[in-house]
């Protein structure tokens, strides 16, 4: 009962305004006090330190600031210019641009929001400029810069195997096919509007084209295959990838495109501190909250009670499905990993749900949570970039919406869809 009243306590905080990483330790020393004494105030220093220094957690910042330093050095110019090279002949050409543009940037950051904050400014304007509707506009750029929690490297993901006590690599590998098949489904969505709305081709293709586009975002293009290919083949960590994200984005945007300077430089280190301070601060509170509900065994009675109710792994999933769908609507995919997870895990274990697949359906509900209000941070930041009102533009993205959740659908109840090259590379 104790556990449930300190969760009842975290909630209420939240909805009063009280930042989330402040809510999850109040709630926790007050129970602490409240249950072992005065003695027990010793161990929240101890469990807040122990809690934001795991090795793996270090790619976090890591790969936060790399995408910082890509979004002042006029990359994603680059590979938007790339990709309009290299789908402008296709019909509704800016809106498969902006899917594709995209993909590539989550294979760099790791970062839904640093996604939009990379391309939002320079996509949107052209694409309403050639007469696409504004709330189509922003509900594409938003969807779309989802990608990045889905497809490697990605920093939910990191958070999720840190939080489940599973390999970090392997989620990567586990995200891949899922991250391919959402974005095969935005673009042939952008496609069928394309058509019944007649919108334009922006130009005919052409090999000088693309080859001089190519040429002048090589460098851009190559990040993803050092951080990624390091990662894969084993040469690296996904930590170790994450520097040397950081070490390739200085080199390029500093000694290739020489667009890094000593200011930009600097507000990129500020900006990724900030960043890496709100994360890392919810990823120490959550360590306090989990001595605590450990220690009372709440997990444990929540998958004593999900197993009374259902033992069938369909049902599982599905009950699973719709409580993260929830969870991911009122709060940051972060804070929703790091709060939920130990919660749910010996659930998912006792039903003998692979974690790896499992951490898939985690972060694909939340992606979904990042587009429906009254959260939804993705889209709450499109929305502000693009001025469009949040309801017009949460119509518009419905339909994308959908296929992000008939891909959920399919990586629930078709486990090779995530585990198929996790299988064939690790097992």
């Amino acid at each position: 009962m104790t556990g449930f009243l300190v969760l009842l306590c975290v909630l209420v905080l939240v909805l009063i305004n009280v930042p989330i990483a402040v809510a999850l330790c109040i709630a926790s020393v007050i129970a602490m006090l409240a249950t072992q004494g005065v003695g027990s105030l010793p161990n929240v220093a101890i469990a807040l330190y122990q809690g934001a220094t795991s090795f793996p957690l270090i790619a976090i910042p890591l790969f936060i600031l790399a995408a910082a330093i890509m979004n002042t050095t006029g990359i994603s110019h680059r590979l938007i210019d790339f990709c309009q090279a290299l789908v402008g002949w296709v019909r509704g050409a800016l809106a498969q641009v902006n899917v594709l543009s995209h993909m590539f940037f989550a294979e760099i950051s790791g970062s839904a929001v640093a996604g939009v904050a990379a391309t939002a400014s320079i996509i949107m304007p052209a694409m309403k400029a050639r007469g696409y509707p504004g709330p189509f506009t922003a509900a594409v750029t938003s969807s779309t810069a989802t990608l990045a929690i889905i497809i490697p490297p990605s920093i939910p993901m990191i958070l999720y195997a840190v939080m489940a006590g599973t390999s970090v690599v392997q989620m990567f590998v586990a995200g891949i096919v899922p991250g391919l098949i959402a974005s095969g489904g935005f673009m042939g969505l952008c496609y069928w509007y394309a058509l019944r709305y007649n919108w334009p081709v922006e130009q005919v293709f052409e090999w000088g084209k693309l080859w001089s586009a190519f040429k002048h975002a090589f460098w851009a293009l190559t990040l993803p295959v050092i951080i990624l290919g390091g990662i894969f083949g084993g040469i690296v960590t996904a930590t170790e990838g994450a520097a040397l994200a950081v070490v390739a984005s200085l080199l390029v945007g500093g000694l290739v495109y020489r667009e890094l300077d000593w200011a930009r430089l600097r507000e990129a280190i500020i900006d990724g501190t900030v960043q890496t301070g709100t994360v890392m601060l919810l990823v120490a509170a959550s360590a306090l909250l989990g001595l605590y509900l450990t220690e009372v065994q709440l997990p444990q009675r929540i998958a004593e009670a999900m197993l009374a109710i259902t033992q069938e792994r369909w049902a599982i999933l599905a009950i699973m499905n719709v409580f993260f769908l929830v969870i991911g609507m009122f709060l940051h995919s972060a804070a929703a990993i790091i709060l939920v997870v130990p919660i749910v895990m010996p659930a998912v274990t006792a039903a003998g749900i692979d974690p790896v697949h499992f951490g898939v359906m985690v972060t694909l509900n939340l992606a979904i949570g990042q587009q429906t209000p009254p959260v939804a941070s993705v889209l709450l930041l499109t929305c502000s970039i693009a001025k469009e009102s949040v309801w017009d533009v949460t119509k518009a993205n419905i339909p994308f919406i959908a296929v992000l959740l008939f891909v959920l659908l399919l990586i629930t109840y078709v486990p090779a869809v995530t585990l198929g090259l996790v299988d064939f590379f690790y097992k």
